[in-house]
C-alpha cells in the first residue's frame, strides 16, 4: 500500500511514531498490515501502569488507521507464563494458593466467587472490558493457546538448534555487579512487568531466568512438568535429530524423555520468547518500560536474539511509569493497585485516554483518584471549550481528538457535561437522593434547566462514585439540621450585615453563576466596593474578608471550616433551608 497524505495532526508525538511506523512497515512488509503490539500478563490484577503498554500503540495504530491503512494491534496474554507468587490483596484468595506457584497461569484456578475457569481468565477479563469501554480494538493472542497447540513448534525447535548461538549472546551479559552496583540498580529499576520479573532482569543479574544451563549445557527451553504442573523441570540432555528431550522435575522427582516434535507442554524462557515473537507476528511496532531498556535487559537483548529467528527489533519508546496521586511505583504482583476497571469508576473514558494521550511515552504523569480528580476535569472542560472556539493549540487540539475518537467513530459522551466539582459536590450534599440532586442540577442554569439527570450522565455517576468510595467520612458533607444559635447571635454588626446582604440577594442570584457574583460580591459591597470590582481594582484585604466570610457560611451551612464551592452548596440546600440556617 502506498503511503497516503499526512494527517493534519502532525504536531503531536503520535503522528510522530505514525510516521515513522508507516515507513518502517513499507520498507519490512510493503503492502501487508501494519502490526503493533502489546504484551500483558494476568498475573493479578492488570493496573494503570500496565495500561500504557497499550495505550501507546494504540494511539499510533488510531492514527495509522485514520490515515487510510490496514492496522494489527495484537495483544498477546502472556498467560503461559508461570505462576510466581501469591499477590497480596486480591479478594477470594488465601495462602493456600501457595501450591500452584510455578504452574503455568492457566492451570491456576481463579479466586473464590469467580465466573472465570482459571486465574489468567479471571483477570483478563476485567481489562478486556476496561478496553471495550476506552474504544481499544484489538486482536487478543493466548500464549497458552499458541504453545499447548503446537503454533510455535518450528520456532522452539529453531531455537533448540541454535541454542548455543543464544547463549553466546546471553553470556554477555551474565556478570555478575559489583555488589554496590547492584543496590544502585535495584533502587533504579522497579519492573513493572511480570515477565520481566520472571526474568529478574538487570545488567547482569545473577539470577536470570534465561534458560537452563547446568553440565549439560544451555538450553532456552522449559517444560512443565507432566506430574504436577510446575515448571521447576531441568533439561537434562536433548538431541536434534530425533528431538528427543529428557527432564527431571525438582519439586517432585518426576522425569520423563518426550519427542519436543510433538510435545506442547513448555515454553520459550522469556528473553527467547519475545523476540521470536517479534519475528513470527511481524511486529513493527511495540513499546517497552524503561526496565526493558537497561543494558541486558530483554527489550536489548532480544534486538540480538531476534535475527536469529529472522526478524527485525521493532521500533518503539521507552514508556515511563504511571503514579497514583503520589503512589510509588506500581506491581500488578501486588493486589491493591488501581486498575483500569477502577479508574473508569470515577472518570469518563475520554479523560483516561486523554492523561495517556496528552503525554510523550518517556513522561511520567500521576493519575487522580483524590481531589486533584477535580482539578483535571477542570482542565479538560478547559480543553474542550477552547477546542470547540478554535483557540486550542494544535498539540492540545490533537490530543483531544484522540481521547474523544478514534478510527471508528466517537465515543460515547455525557450529553451536558456539568463541572465534575458540583456534580460530585451534589452527590455528597444529597447523599443519593436523585429527585434533589435533578432540583438543584436544574437550578444551576435557569434559561437551560436540566430536565432529567440522565442528560448528566455518566459523568454525574463517575462523580458520585468518586464521593462514595474515595472522600473519607469525615470529609463528607452534612447540612445542619438546626441554626447554630450560639453562632448566630455572637455575630458583630459587620457578621449581621454581611448575611443580609447575603439573604436580600438570594432571589436574584438563585443560579450558579449568580451565587458565585452574589458571594463573592458581599465583602466587596460591605468595603464600598462595587460587587463588579475586579481583583486588581480591590485592595489586598478583601480577600482576607472573603476568606471570613465564606468561613462563617460554611460554619453556619455544615459546622466547618470548609466544605464545597459555596454557590453549589448554597443550591443544594436549598433557598428556604438557607434562609432557615442564617438566621432569618
Amino acid at each position: 500500500m502506498p503511503i497516503v497524505a499526512q494527517s493534519t495532526e502532525t504536531t503531536d508525538w503520535v503522528s510522530r511514531f505514525a510516521d515513522e511506523v508507516i515507513e518502517e512497515s513499507e520498507r519490512r512488509a510493503p503492502g501487508k498490515p501494519v502490526v503493533v503490539a502489546s504484551g500483558l500478563s494476568p498475573s493479578g490484577p492488570i493496573h494503570l501502569g500496565n495500561l500504557r503498554e497499550v495505550m501507546t500503540p494504540h494511539l499510533v495504530a488510531d492514527e495509522v488507521r485514520r490515515r487510510g491503512h490496514r492496522v494489527r494491534h495484537l495483544i498477546s496474554w502472556d498467560d503461559y507464563d508461570r505462576y510466581r507468587k501469591v499477590p497480596a490483596g486480591v479478594d477470594g484468595v488465601d495462602e493456600t494458593w501457595a501450591e500452584h506457584i510455578g504452574k503455568p497461569l492457566t492451570s491456576v484456578p481463579a479466586p473464590k466467587g469467580s465466573a472465570h475457569p482459571n486465574w489468567a481468565e479471571h483477570f483478563k477479563a476485567a481489562m478486556v472490558e476496561s478496553l471495550a469501554q476506552l474504544g481499544v480494538e484489538f486482536d487478543g493472542i493466548s500464549q497458552t493457546e499458541q504453545y499447548t497447540s503446537g503454533v510455535y513448534r518450528e520456532q522452539i525447535l529453531h531455537a533448540m538448534r541454535h541454542r548455543h548461538d543464544i547463549d553466546a549472546i546471553l553470556a554477555q551479559y551474565r556478570t555478575k555487579p559489583k555488589p554496590a552496583d547492584q543496590k544502585k540498580q535495584q533502587a533504579q529499576q522497579k519492573p513493572v512487568d511480570e515477565a520481566e520479573l520472571e526474568a529478574a532482569e538487570g545488567s547482569g543479574a545473577a539470577a536470570e531466568d534465561d534458560g537452563s544451563s547446568g553440565s549439560a549445557g544451555y538450553f532456552p527451553y522449559k517444560p512443565y512438568c507432566g506430574n504436577c504442573e510446575k515448571d521447576l523441570t531441568t533439561v537434562a540432555s536433548y538431541d536434534d535429530d530425533s528431538t528427543e528431550l529428557t527432564y527431571a522435575c525438582t519439586a517432585c522427582g518426576f522425569s520423563e524423555t518426550v519427542r519436543l516434535s510433538e510435545f506442547n507442554r513448555g515454553k520459550l524462557v522469556w528473553k527467547v520468547d519475545w523476540p521470536m515473537r517479534w519475528a513470527y507476528e511481524g511486529v513493527i511496532f511495540e513499546p517497552s518500560g524503561v526496565d526493558h531498556s537497561s543494558p541486558g535487559s530483554s527489550f536489548q537483548v532480544g534486538g540480538q536474539i531476534v535475527g536469529i529467528f529472522g526478524g527485525e527489533q521493532p521500533i518503539g519508546p521507552m514508556y515511563a511509569f504511571v503514579g497514583i496521586s503520589g503512589m510509588a511505583k506500581m506491581s500488578s504482583s501486588r493486589g491493591g493497585v488501581p486498575t483500569p476497571a477502577d479508574a473508569l469508576k470515577i472518570m469518563e473514558p475520554q479523560l483516561l485516554r486523554w492523561l495517556y494521550a496528552r503525554r510523550r511515552p518517556n513522561q511520567s504523569f500521576k493519575i487522580a483518584f483524590d481531589q486533584e480528580i477535580q482539578r483535571l476535569y477542570d482542565e479538560w472542560d478547559r480543553l474542550d471549550a477552547k477546542v470547540a472556539d478554535g483557540t486550542a493549540l494544535p498539540a492540545d487540539a490533537a490530543a483531544y481528538s484522540r481521547a474523544v475518537r478514534t478510527a471508528s467513530g466517537e465515543l460515547p459522551r455525557t450529553p451536558r457535561p456539568l463541572p465534575y466539582r458540583t456534580l460530585a459536590s451534589v452527590a455528597d450534599i444529597t447523599a443519593g437522593h436523585e429527585d434533589q440532586a435533578l432540583r438543584i442540577l436544574s437550578e444551576l442554569d435557569p434559561a437551560r434547566p436540566l430536565a432529567s439527570l440522565d442528560e448528566a450522565r455518566p459523568r454525574y455517576d463517575r462523580a458520585e462514585a468518586w464521593i462514595n468510595t474515595h472522600v473519607p467520612a469525615d470529609q463528607r458533607t452534612i447540612v445542619r439540621a438546626e441554626p447554630d444559635a450560639e453562632l448566630l447571635k455572637s455575630l458583630d454588626e459587620q457578621g449581621r450585615q454581611s448575611l443580609r446582604l447575603l439573604l436580600d440577594g438570594l432571589a436574584d442570584h438563585w443560579s450558579l453563576d449568580g451565587l458565585t457574583h452574589l458571594v463573592y460580591g458581599v465583602p466587596k459591597v460591605q468595603a464600598g466596593f462595587s460587587a463588579d470590582a475586579t481583583p486588581k481594582e480591590l485592595p489586598p484585604e478583601i480577600k482576607t474578608a472573603q476568606r471570613s466570610f465564606f468561613a462563617l457560611l460554611y460554619h453556619l451551612l455544615v459546622g466547618r471550616d470548609t466544605g464545597p464551592r459555596l454557590p453549589t452548596l448554597l443550591l443544594a440546600v436549598g433557598q428556604d433551608r438557607v434562609r432557615t440556617l442564617l438566621g432569618e
